[in-house]
């Protein structure tokens, strides 16, 4: 057997499981699980009965009339969360409460600290938070004090719930953990709290909880949005964190089915998670399984195994609950997962018994996971100051690593001023908002070997003064290389989510790393900079140029003040007259990053805001998706007044789409959104008038075309080809002011996005290289087929024009090239490339190519379900898809069998009603699989 390859009943050593289940049964009461014989000694004064309770601390019942998860249907509502925490702070001297943040309709998130009344004195919960900060920093903490606050301070967990709005059982199970906490006076209690300081956070999506939607009121999946912390509802919970930094982290969810999943996990697991978190996130799982055995917790109408593990949910991508936890603060971070079919009484239960179980398993072990926290930093030290990546490993029985991480040796990466600086300096507020420490350069650099994002090395590069310096030899090492790193590694291709999140590449912004050892001069960053760099002339201006995110931000927020703003677009900087730039606006700009230089009289070209109509026809989700994107980006951040047009509005041309001057057509399912031959006629007419259509990904550009808008055609996807969330190389026309400000050769974020050929009566404004530059990231099967189409396009007729987006440059709002790009096709300058001559052919061109017929993939536009066997194992493969499917389809190329299977509602792995199941079931089969994309 390979090295890279283990049998199931093995654990790699940095991983090795600890105390047995036989230990931990021996070590359970009746009602509290998931404490052992190694446990310390019971406090004094405590109870052997565990009912055991303070009459002075109100149960759920008492306050909100109907007992949590007993024999009865129905679960508490935000107003209700926020009634019993208020309830329990007043009646407990163990209780303090607070808010973390408010959502977007305005609701406070709540959450509660719970531990012994000594320990949520202020004074006191402030010192076991600032000893815990210290073990995460070695560098200002020895030994002897880390051993010391193992012994004496209790650790910090946490448990979460809800944040997919309509997954609601862990909040109620929340409340009853805390109940127990707070009430409880049984030995088994006292000693959690005596050994734990927990924090209790019972909603994270309150929106979505009243509206039992998955989503925020914006559209986010917020178990999508941890690194990027693009809502506030992840700002604030991720502020709180790092105030009170966790050992464990519970988030608790739902899934299709009755069955209960919790760790240990599947593959792939991301390379820089340490050992030490994993080995606690396995031993946990067994302090689960003994609570569930001992404690009947299982649904009576399960006839099958009532809990199963070694699943995907998911230890790899950098957005999630348990990913982010686990690699950014050291804690073993996990998703549970309860069926959703079982009653609310079995699911509020179960949920219970792992949080109780996992507390207990905490406070028994809870001198060891402290030691071992203090480890996690001083190895991340150690790697960091040596250029060690941790290595890729397999845990799932027939699984080998494919994708070993590269012998390659990282100390630094830097962030180069050369363009886009204020995006530079907002990912480097990201990084340190996260704990890392960033330097930048007072004086140039060289650096003698370096990588350069997108596959290129450089040898005796000059970084230059202004630059940013990211060394690896500081604690958050893991976390720098998980969200910096230019390829994530996987090391075996199961995807529940994306393959590639680099975030100089998200941004496209210039960036290197090397192994070399430097010693720049540089300084410290401890706030973002920006603003006015000296004073102008009263007569003068102050200009910026218009080439990033933060900048396009900065503008939409000027125009919507009434300040006047022309721009140059053959330098791409805008001028603001001098007499307007108030403190307020040097402020802003200084917020976000961008400079502002002290320049002569503004010349250029008027700037108007646009008046943006955000479609919402036929098959577009108002609820997800790149519409809610585009109400949180264009709307929330740029401040723009979005005006709803429906597919009515364009076919009866009303005043609500012809008082427009820009139709944006988010991504959905229907080619031609609805519109009839009138309504495409009057569209067109519209464009020509002068106006702007901006069209994203399946929908947008597949109207455009039905409309005569684009003589770009679409290619059918081959059955194997695979683009998962992965970064490609662009090449990049800046003839169009669509590409305003953009560099001749960009990064773009393709997500099994359509395959369009080139336009032959616009500018192609990015298309994949043909040659030697071809370059993609993450993980890609067929890629190729992608080289010389198109992934933006400018399309003029009349005095207007349709941009169109192969693929959704809103994307979850950390796609800040994407952003610009928009932001560049909103600010479209009026009577640019007009098309008032109609050169021959275009009218039929663009009639060919509406004409013809559009091959969606098995996804219906949506990523398919896809794994990938040996061909010889293909037949004992469909017999067992053949169980839950008979839509899917089959093919075979070298050497390899792909089933695809339709997701039309482009539904996430856990969403999906049976792909999860289906895995299982080809793993129980024997059907040893090589990929795994849904």
């Amino acid at each position: 057997m390979p090295s890279s390859s283990r049998p199931f009943w093995t654990v790699p050593p940095k991983r090795l499981a600890g105390a047995a289940t036989v230990a931990l049964l021996l070590g359970m009461t009746p009602l509290f699980s998931g404490t052992s014989t190694a446990s310390a000694a019971p406090p004094s004064r405590c109870s052997s009965d565990p009912t055991s309770r303070l009459g002075t601390v109100p149960s759920p019942e008492a306050v909100l009339g109907f007992p949590l998860g007993v024999g009865q249907e129905r679960v508490v509502t935000n107003d209700e969360v926020r009634t019993y925490l208020g309830a329990v702070d007043s009646a407990s001297n163990r209780v303090v409460t607070g808010v973390m943040a408010t959502s977007v309709l305005g609701q406070p998130l709540p959450y509660a600290v719970v531990s012994n009344e000594r320990n949520v004195r202020p004074a006191a919960l402030r010192k076991i938070a600032d000893d815990v900060r210290d073990l995460r920093d070695p560098r200002r903490t020895n030994a002897r004090t880390a051993a010391r606050t193992a012994k004496d301070s209790p650790a910090i967990v946490w448990v979460t719930a809800n944040v997919h709005g309509g997954e609601k059982s862990g909040t109620d199970a929340a409340l009853k953990t805390l109940y127990e906490l707070a009430a409880g006076l049984s030995c088994e209690v006292a000693r959690r709290n005596d050994n734990l300081v927990t924090i209790i956070v019972p909603t994270q999506n309150p929106d979505g909880r009243d509206a039992t939607r998955r989503q925020n009121e914006f559209g986010f999946d917020m178990n999508r949005d941890w690194f990027a912390r693009t809502q506030q509802e992840t700002d604030g919970k991720l502020e709180l964190l790092r105030r009170y930094p966790p050992q464990v982290f519970v988030d608790a969810h739902e899934m299709g089915g009755r069955q209960y999943f919790f760790p240990p996990n599947a593959d792939p697991i991301h390379h820089e998670i340490a050992g030490e978190a994993v080995d606690w996130i396995n031993r946990i799982g067994e302090a689960n399984k003994a609570g569930f055995g001992f404690n009947g917790a299982c649904d009576d109408t399960v006839t099958t195994e009532c809990y199963f593990n070694y699943d995907t949910y998911d230890m790899f991508f950098m957005g999630y609950g348990d990913t982010v936890p686990t690699t950014g603060f050291g804690a073993a971070g996990m998703t549970y997962e309860k069926g959703s079919a079982s009653t609310v009484a079995d699911r509020v239960q179960q949920q219970f018994h792992t949080q109780w179980s996992t507390l207990g398993w905490a406070a028994a072990n809870k001198r060891e996971v402290l030691d071992g926290y203090y480890d996690i930093w001083t190895d991340a030290l150690a790697q960091g100051r040596a250029g060690t990546l941790e290595p890729n490993e397999v845990v799932q029985p027939t699984n080998e690593v494919q994708f070993p991480v590269p012998d390659i040796t990282i100390r630094s990466y830097f962030l180069l001023p050369d363009r886009q600086l204020a995006d530079v300096r907002q990912l480097v507020e990201r990084l340190r908002r996260m704990d890392v420490e960033v330097y930048e350069l007072r004086k140039p650099t060289r650096v003698s070997t370096a990588r350069v994002f997108g596959g290129r090395t450089a040898t005796n590069v000059t970084v230059p003064k202004g630059a940013y310096w990211i060394p690896m030899d500081q604690p958050q090492k893991h976390w720098i290389q998980a969200v910096m790193g230019e390829d994530p590694y996987v090391p075996f291709p199961y995807f529940y989510d994306v393959s590639s999140w680099s975030n100089p590449l998200l941004m496209g912004v210039s960036a290197l790393y090397t192994g070399d050892t430097v010693k720049p001069n540089a300084e410290l960053v401890r706030k973002v900079t920006g603003g006015r760099t000296g004073a102008a002339w009263p007569w003068g201006s102050y200009t910026y140029p218009m080439d990033s995110a933060a900048a396009a931000e900065f503008t939409f927020t000027l125009l919507g003040r009434g300040v006047p703003l022309v721009r140059d677009l053959g330098s791409s900087r805008v001028a603001i007259p001098a007499t307007t730039v108030s403190r307020t606006v040097d402020e802003l700009a200084r917020s976000l990053g961008v400079t502002l230089t002290p320049g002569g009289r503004p010349t250029g070209t008027r700037l108007d805001l646009p008046d943006v109509g955000l479609f919402q026809g036929t098959g577009i989700s108002t609820t997800s998706g790149s519409h809610g994107e585009a109400r949180y980006v264009l709307g929330k951040r740029w401040g723009l007044d979005l005006k709803p047009v429906t597919t009515a509005d364009i076919n009866d041309n009303t005043a609500a789409f012809t008082g427009r001057t820009v139709l944006l057509v988010p991504d959905g399912s229907n080619p031609t959104g609805g519109l009839t031959a009138t309504g495409q006629a009057n569209l067109r007419e519209w464009i020509a008038q002068g106006h702007t259509y901006v069209g994203l990904r399946n929908e947008g550009t597949r109207l455009a075309r039905a409309a005569g808008l684009t003589s770009t055609t679409e290619k059918t996807k081959p059955a194997d080809y695979l683009v998962i969330g992965s970064h490609l190389r662009v090449d990049v026309d800046t003839s169009s002011p669509v590409a305003s400000g953009r560099p001749a050769e960009d990064f773009e974020f393709n997500n099994s996005d359509p395959i369009l050929n080139p336009s032959t009566t616009g500018t192609n404004v990015l298309t994949y290289p043909t040659g030697d530059t071809f370059w993609a990231n993450g993980y890609t099967v067929g890629a190729d087929i992608l080289k010389g189409t198109a992934a933006v396009v400018d399309e003029p007729t009349g005095a207007g024009r349709a941009v169109l987006f192969a693929f959704n440059p809103l994307f979850r709002a950390y796609n800040e090239n994407g952003l610009h790009l928009v932001a560049n096709a909103l600010l479209y300058p009026a009577g640019a490339t007009p098309d008032a001559r109609r050169a021959a052919g275009v009218d039929a061109a663009r009639a060919s190519a509406a004409a013809a017929p559009v091959t969606p993939d098995l996804g219906g536009g949506w990523r398919p379900i896809t794994i990938e066997v040996a061909a010889g194992d293909l037949p004992r493969t469909q017999a067992v898809v053949e169980r839950f499917t008979t839509d899917a389809k089959a093919s075979a190329k070298d050497g390899s069998a792909y089933v695809v299977i339709p997701n039309p509602q482009g539904l996430q792995a856990d969403e999906h009603p049976f792909a999860k199941d289906l895995v299982r079931a080809l793993r129980d089969a024997r059907v040893p699989l090589r990929s795994v994309v849904g």
